[in-house]
């Protein structure tokens, strides 16, 4: 696994992206929309990946307001996507953009607690399909384009191990660890390249798919993810290059929750 580490306000320079494309996932989720609103303002332009058009062009009206590189449009439903898809994403973004330097696998699929035996088959191929299965597809069909870059990079949103591989995180706490060794081994595969992979663990966030976790918490307690979102893009920028390798654990020293 990545091995953590903890950096000290990692948020982008201005322009720190600039003349970059940056692809993310899960687009209008609350760390997607965040990250995707960090990496705009720091200059680069965003591909908006997800499934919800109208959440996309809601989203893409936002930050076409704050003047910042006009974004696009990638609308996808990773639940059934199959390899041609993925490779038709990747073809898009070469054809439209030029280049892609940036990734922020943000997507994810939860339908909250529950026992084993209770969790559909169905819902577990879900689970899985979207928050493994997914990036690693992704990840592989956009390889050779982020290779032709001199500086790119893959940020992975990580869990808590210790926490989501305990009884009823079912799919999503399988998902999330087979994430975890997926961006180690992604790792050791691009150390020596233009591709840089780096892990994100986010702090405790306001997302509706914490309030789906943790229903006996007061949500609202919790800070927004636009601190996480501007740590994403941090990852992405060059500032990062010494970052490589890691996962920037960005949650309380004394909580140990990240969802």
């Amino acid at each position: 696994m990545l091995p953590l580490i903890r950096f000290a306000d990692p948020v982008p320079d201005s322009g720190a992206l600039r003349e970059r494309v940056v692809l993310v996932t899960g687009a209008t989720g609350g760390l997607g929309r965040a990250s995707a609103l960090a990496c705009a303002r720091a200059g680069a332009t965003v591909v908006l990946a997800g499934r919800k058009v109208r959440a996309l062009e809601g989203l893409y009206d936002e930050l076409v307001a704050l003047e910042v590189p006009e974004p696009a449009i990638y609308p996808i439903n990773l639940e059934g996507a199959a390899p041609d898809d993925y490779a038709g994403l990747a073809e898009s973004v070469r054809l439209q953009c030029g280049r892609l330097d940036g990734i922020i696998h943000a997507a994810v699929h939860f339908n909250g607690l529950m026992p084993l035996d209770q969790v559909k088959p169905d819902g577990w191929l879900r689970t899985l399909q979207v928050g493994l299965t997914a990036p690693y597809a992704l990840t592989q069909a956009c390889l050779p384009l982020m290779r032709a870059s001199s500086d790119a990079a893959i940020v992975f949103v990580l869990d808590d191990m210790d926490r989501v591989s305990k009884a009823y995180w079912g799919g999503y706490g399988v998902a999330k660890s087979g994430l975890a060794a997926l961006a180690s081994i992604a790792h050791e595969e691009t150390e020596s390249g233009p591709v840089r992979v780096h892990g994100l663990l986010p702090a405790p966030m306001r997302t509706a798919l914490r309030r789906m976790a943790y229903f006996g918490e007061n949500t609202l307690e919790r800070e927004p993810p636009d601190a996480s979102g501007s740590a994403a893009a941090y990852l992405l920028s060059p500032a990062a290059t010494a970052l490589r390798g890691h996962t920037l654990d960005l949650r309380p020293l004394n909580d140990g929750i990240s969802s």
